[in-house]
């Protein structure tokens, strides 16, 4: 199944890096996280991408052209520097090939089984699924008596599910995207309210990679032998 991949964006909550490269191209473990995400899914057999490119897209695509070792089949596409996530998909519609795809955004690493995000798709027949994930709260915790405090809780998952995105998506969501809206707020709340998004609950490793403390996070998971992402073998 052919993955459609969102790295277009301006990254500007990591400018200490985007100011040169494009966010995707931000390293963990000395590789790009794009090229992480890619890894994740050719694992489950998902070996053909479409990388919707923006932002100093150039950069991407200059890495591939000289560091496609496992041999995917990459096709880039520029969108454009300024469009939002939705006009990038659109833009990816003339290459997709089948009635079912799958999408990703180009800065969140996960342990999901992609083929079960597919299996619950096909299941549930709805236009788009999406991964439901529980992130760490960005702060500790208070265990509160009244007004004393009984102790802490160290950065808990939060109660609540949240888009984790890895998506699956029927070709007929693209009669849904419209330019201008916004993939999550627009699209997404109309398909939502016609209940056309299922949601496979992923209770395992999930992290987006947002600010400068992610990628910290991150390098020192890959350094230290216990990075969750790392479902394929070397």
């Amino acid at each position: 199944m052919q993955t459609v991949i969102l790295c277009g964006g301006e990254g500007t909550r990591l400018r200490e890096y985007t100011e040169a490269i494009p966010k995707p191209m931000v390293e963990v473990g000395g590789k790009p996280i794009i090229w992480h995400i890619m890894k994740i899914y050719s694992h489950y057999g998902h070996d053909e991408f479409i990388l919707c490119l923006g932002y100093k897209g150039e950069k991407i695509r200059e890495y591939f052209g000289k560091n496609n070792s496992e041999k995917w089949k990459i096709t880039f596409v520029d969108t454009g520097e300024k469009s939002n996530k939705a006009e990038r998909l659109m833009q990816a519609k003339g290459y997709i090939k089948d009635e079912n795809f799958l999408v990703a955004y180009g800065d969140d690493v996960s342990d999901v089984d992609i083929n079960k995000v597919i299996e619950l798709h096909r299941k549930s027949g709805k236009i788009v699924t999406l991964t439901a994930v529980n992130p760490e709260s960005q702060f500790g915790v208070l265990k509160l008596n009244s007004d004393i405090v009984e102790g802490f809780i160290e950065k808990p998952k939060l109660e609540q599910w949240v888009n984790g995105g890895f998506f699956c998506m029927k070709s007929t969501v693209f009669s849904h995207l419209r330019k201008g809206h916004e993939l999550e707020d627009e699209t997404f709340k109309e398909l939502a309210s016609k209940k056309e998004i299922a949601a496979y609950k992923h209770s395992g490793f999930w992290k987006c990679m947002n600010v400068f403390k992610d990628v910290v996070e991150l390098n020192d998971l890959w350094n230290k032998g216990n990075a969750p992402w790392k479902v394929w073998e070397d």
